[in-house]
C-alpha cells in the first residue's frame, strides 16, 4: 500500500510539474531561512552560557540615575575592588577586575629577529588570579592560582602563543608590551568560544597594571575607564536582587553625597552582557533581544507564508482531481485513505525541500556569517545533532501545516459529482479562506518591507547627519608616546608633505569608542557638580583640522599643559546660561585636580559618542602628555602617494612601532556596522519573503482562472476586452493588498519604533514610508497577477464555453 502511495504520488507530481516546481522553490527558501535563523539565535542566545557558574557570574555596572535606561556604565572606579573584597569578605576570591588595552602592539623577538603584533579591540588585558576561579578556562600548561600571581606574567591563548612562538613551547619566553614592559609566560589555556564577551588572548598579570603605567586612579571614585571592568560572584543563597540592596549602602559609604544621589552600582548577569547593547562589552558585539525575536519571528512568519502558498496551490489544483478522487471513493477508497495519499505527496516534497534547504542554508552559511559577524568554522549542518533535530521537527510541522487543508478539501468531494465534473471550490466559505490567507501573506512581507524601508531611512539620517565637524579626508594614525621634541618634529614633517592641508595631535578624535568622562568643580564649590564631562584633549590645530566652530570666545593659546578651557555649548546650558558668552570667564576645576582655570571660549556642539547618545557636556584643552592620535587632514585629490610619505616619517620617529591608519569617515561608519549588517540581513528576508508571497498569489489567481473558465469565455462572447477581464483580477487582488497594508502598517509601526527607540537621534516614521511599501507592494501584485489574468484574457472564449 505504501509503495502505491509513493507511486502514485511521483506520478502526481510529475503530472503537474509547474506547480511542484513553484511549491518546492517557496518551501526550500523558507525552509533554508528558518535553518539559517535557528543556527543565528541558537548562537546569538550561547554567549558565556559555557561557564560553569554562568547562572551566578554579574558584571558590575554604573547606573546614573537622572539618565534613566541609558544611563549605564560598565567602566567602574578602580578603587572598587578593594572596598568591595574589604566590605564583603564573603565574596573576596569571588571578586575581579579585568582591564583591557586596545589596539596595543605586542613585540616577540626571536634570536636577532624582531616580530611586532597589534590586535583589534580589547585582546590583551590584564587578568587578576581570582578571575580564573570565577570563569572557565582549559588549562594546557601552568597553574590557574600561580600562573597570573607575581608581576611581569602572562598567560596566552593556545592560538596566540602559536601565532607569537609557532610551535616552539612558549613557557618561559617573554613578550614585550607597548615597548613598556616584558612579560614572562607562565601559562596556556585553550583559546576560549567565540560565543564570549571576554575574548582575551593575551593575559597579563593585574599586578604588573600599575608598574605599566596604564590610566590608574587607584583613589579616585568619580573618574572612569570602559576597559576596567569589576566582575563578582554571588553565593548560592543571594539573589541579584539582594546583593544591590546591599549595594545601596555600598554606595553611599564611598561616594559624595551628591554623587550618591545621581549614581548607584548594579549588577547585570554575565550571560545578558551579549544583549545589552547600550553598556557594551570587551568584544564590540552586541545584540538585543528584540532583535533575536524579530528574527525568530519573520523565520516563522516566512515559513507560514510558503506553507500558505502550497495551500492555495493545492486548491488550484483540486479541480484537475476531482475525477481522480471519484474514481477512487467508487473503487472503495475511504477518506482516511485518500488523507494518506495526500500527505504521502506533500511529505515527499518536503522532504525534498528541506535536503534542498540544508543544502542552500550550508552554502549560504559563509555569507550570513559574514553579514552578522557569526564564527562558524568547521560548522557543518549535515553533522550538528541540533540542525537535524530541527529538519525532522519542520518536516512534521510543515507537513502537517502545508498538507491538512488541501488534504481534507480533496478526500471530501462526493463522488457522483466529481465524476460528471460539477465540483466547485469556490464556495464563500474556501473563497474567504484564500482571501484571508493572501491578506495574511502580503501582511507579513509588508511588515519586514516597511521595516527594511525605515532601517534605510534611518542608515541614510546617520550618513548625512551633521555631527558638528568634518569626516572626510582625515587620516588617524595612532601615536605610542610622546617624547620631547618628537612630536613636534613630526607635526611639521608631515605638515610639509604636498597635498597635506593641517595636522593636530589629540588624545581622542571628535567621536570616539574611547571616552574619558570625569567631575569637576565650579567656581569655588566644594564639591563636584552633579554631572560628569567628557574631556577633549587637543592641540589647537585640532579645531581646523575637524572643522570645530566657535560659538562665543576664543579657543585657549598654544600650549603643552592645562592652562584654559574651552567648553561645549551643552556644557554652558547644563550650568544654566543661555547665552554661551556667560561662561567667559567662569573658573573650572576638573578630575579632582587643585588648580582652577578659566574657560575662554565655547565650541559649537558636536557629536562625542555615537548617535545611540545625546550631546554631553565637553571640556577641551591642551595636555600634550595625553596625545594619542595624529589627525592629518588631506586634500580632496591626496591619494596614497601622501599616505606612503607619512608612513615613512612616522616609521623613522617611531622605528619600534607598528604604523597603523585609518579614514575617519570609515570609522565612524564602523560604529553602526551592527546595524549596516541586520540591515543587510533584512533586505534579503524582505525580498524572500515577498518572493514566496508572489508564489502564494499566482496560484490563487491560477485558481480563480480555472475556477471561472466558463464566465471568462461568457464575458468575451459578449465583448469584453482583455484589458476588461485584466482589470476584474485585478481589482479583487489590489482590495486584498491594500487590506494587508492596512493591516501591517500599526503592526510595522510599533516595531520599528521600539528599534529606533536605541537611537538619540533618528528618523521619525513619516507616512511616506508606509506609501511606498503600499506602492511597490500592489506593482509587485500586478505583475504577478498579469501573467495568469493576461492567460485567461487571451483564451478563445468558444474553447472556455467547450470545456464546461
Amino acid at each position: 500500500m505504501i509503495k502505491n502511495y509513493l507511486t502514485t504520488s511521483f506520478r502526481n507530481l510529475r503530472r503537474n510539474w509547474n506547480f511542484t516546481l513553484i511549491n518546492i522553490t517557496g518551501l526550500t527558501l523558507s525552509l533554508a531561512c528558518c535553518l539559517l535563523i535557528f543556527f543565528t539565535v541558537r548562537y546569538e542566545l550561547s554567549f558565556d552560557s559555557h561557564h560553569k557558574h554562568a547562572d551566578r557570574l554579574y558584571r558590575l555596572l554604573n547606573h546614573s540615575l537622572e539618565d534613566g535606561e541609558k544611563g549605564f556604565n560598565a567602566g567602574i572606579q578602580l578603587p572598587a575592588l578593594a572596598a568591595l573584597r574589604n566590605d564583603y569578605p564573603e565574596i573576596r576570591d569571588q571578586v575581579t577586575c579585568t582591564y583591557g588595552l586596545r589596539e596595543t602592539l605586542i613585540t616577540v623577538t626571536q634570536g636577532s629577529e624582531k616580530k611586532k603584533f597589534s590586535d583589534p579591540g580589547y585582546n590583551i588585558a590584564f587578568i587578576e588570579p581570582e578571575y580564573f576561579g570565577m570563569f572557565d578556562y582549559k588549562w594546557l600548561k601552568g597553574s590557574p592560582s600561580q600562573a597570573l600571581k607575581n608581576p611581569g606574567s602572562v598567560v596566552l591563548t593556545e592560538g596566540q602563543a602559536l601565532r607569537y612562538f609557532g610551535n616552539a613551547d612558549p613557557m618561559g619566553k617573554s613578550i614585550r608590551v607597548r615597548n613598556q614592559m616584558d612579560f614572562v609566560v607562565t601559562g596556556v589555556v585553550a583559546d576560549p568560544p567565540a560565543t564570549t564577551n571576554l575574548p582575551f588572548t593575551t593575559m597579563l598579570s593585574f599586578a604588573s597594571l600599575k608598574e605599566f603605567g596604564a590610566f590608574t586612579n587607584w583613589d579616585d571614585w568619580v573618574s572612569t575607564y570602559g576597559g576596567g571592568q569589576v566582575y563578582l560572584m554571588l553565593p548560592e543563597k543571594v539573589s541579584e536582587a539582594q546583593f544591590e540592596q546591599q549595594l545601596l549602602a555600598f554606595n553611599k559609604k564611598y561616594r559624595e553625597p551628591k554623587e550618591d544621589k545621581r549614581v548607584k552600582f548594579v549588577l547585570q548577569p554575565v550571560k545578558d552582557i551579549h544583549f545589552a547593547t547600550k553598556t557594551g562589552n570587551y568584544a564590540s558585539r552586541s545584540i538585543s533581544k528584540g532583535m533575536i525575536w524579530a528574527m525568530s519571528l519573520v523565520g516563522i512568519f516566512i515559513l507560514i507564508t510558503a506553507c500558505v502558498n502550497f495551500v492555495n496551490l493545492a486548491t488550484a489544483q483540486a479541480l484537475r482531481r476531482s475525477r481522480e478522487v471519484g474514481v477512487r471513493k467508487v473503487l472503495g477508497s475511504t477518506r482516511g485513505q485518500l488523507l494518506r495519499q495526500y500527505f504521502s505527496e506533500t511529505g515527499i516534497i518536503i522532504v525534498f525541500s528541506v535536503l534542498l534547504a540544508l543544502v542552500s542554508a550550508q552554502l549560504l552559511l559563509p555569507y550570513i556569517a559574514n553579514i552578522l559577524n557569526i564564527q562558524t568554522r568547521d560548522v557543518v549542518f549535515f553533522q550538528d545533532p541540533s540542525i537535524l533535530l530541527c529538519c525532522i521537527i519542520l518536516t512534521v510541522a510543515t507537513t502537517f501545516l502545508a498538507g491538512f487543508y488541501p488534504a481534507l478539501v480533496v478526500s471530501g468531494y462526493q463522488p457522483i459529482l466529481a465524476l460528471k465534473g460539477k465540483m466547485r471550490t469556490a464556495g464563500s466559505g474556501q473563497s474567504n479562506l484564500r482571501k484571508g490567507l493572501i491578506v495574511l501573506q502580503f501582511s507579513i512581507s509588508q511588515v519586514i518591507l516597511i521595516g527594511t524601508l525605515i532601517a534605510y531611512s534611518q542608515m541614510r539620517y546617520f550618513s548625512t547627519l551633521d555631527l558638528g565637524f568634518e569626516k572626510d579626508e582625515i587620516v588617524t594614525i595612532g601615536i605610542p608616546d610622546q617624547p620631547e621634541g618628537k612630536l613636534e618634529a613630526l607635526r611639521d614633517e608631515v605638515r610639509s608633505i604636498p597635498g597635506v592641508k593641517s595636522v593636530a595631535y589629540s588624545a581622542f578624535t571628535p567621536m570616539s569608542r574611547s571616552n574619558w568622562q570625569t567631575g569637576f568643580r565650579y567656581e569655588n564649590d566644594a564639591e563636584d557638580l552633579d554631572f560628569t564631562v567628557v574631556m577633549r584633549p587637543a592641540d589647537t590645530a585640532y579645531f581646523n583640522t575637524y572643522g570645530l566652530k566657535m560659538a562665543a570666545g576664543r579657543m585657549y593659546l598654544p600650549a603643552d599643559t592645562i592652562r584654559e578651557y574651552v567648553v561645549n555649548e551643552a556644557f554652558a546650558k547644563k550650568l544654566g546660561f543661555k547665552n554661551p558668552e556667560g561662561i567667559i570667564g567662569k573658573r573650572l576645576t576638573i578630575g579632582g585636580g587643585s588648580s582652577k582655570l578659566p574657560v575662554v571660549g565655547v565650541v559649537k556642539n558636536f557629536n562625542t559618542y555615537t548617535l545611540h547618545q545625546e550631546i554631553i557636556p565637553c571640556v577641551m584643552t591642551s595636555m600634550r602628555n595625553n596625545y594619542q592620535t595624529l589627525s592629518v587632514k588631506l586634500d580632496k585629490n591626496a591619494g596614497l602617494e601622501q599616505i606612503n610619505r607619512i608612513e615613512k616619517l612616522w616609521t623613522a620617529a617611531f622605528p619600534d612601532y607598528l604604523f597603523k591608519y585609518t579614514f575617519y569617515d570609515q570609522t565612524l561608519d564602523s560604529f553602526y556596522e551592527k546595524e549596516a549588517k541586520f540591515f543587510s540581513l533584512f533586505k534579503i528576508l524582505s525580498f524572500i519573503a515577498i518572493f514566496i508571497g508572489c508564489l502564494g498569489l499566482y496560484g490563487v489567481v491560477a485558481f480563480m482562472a480555472e475556477s471561472r473558465t466558463k464566465e471568462m469565455g461568457i464575458r468575451k462572447a459578449i465583448g469584453a476586452s482583455a484589458m476588461n477581464i485584466f482589470g476584474l483580477f485585478s481589482v479583487d487582488f489590489i482590495k486584498l493588498v491594500v487590506i494587508a497594508l492596512v493591516i501591517a502598517s500599526p503592526i510595522a509601526w510599533y516595531f520599528m519604533n521600539e528599534w529606533l527607540q536605541d537611537f538619540s537621534y533618528k528618523v521619525s516614521i513619516s507616512w511616506w514610508l508606509f506609501a511606498v511599501a503600499g506602492i511597490a507592494a500592489v506593482l509587485i501584485a500586478l505583475v504577478t497577477i498579469s501573467f495568469q489574468s493576461v492567460k485567461a484574457a487571451m483564451t478563445n472564449p468558444v474553447k472556455a464555453l467547450r470545456s464546461e
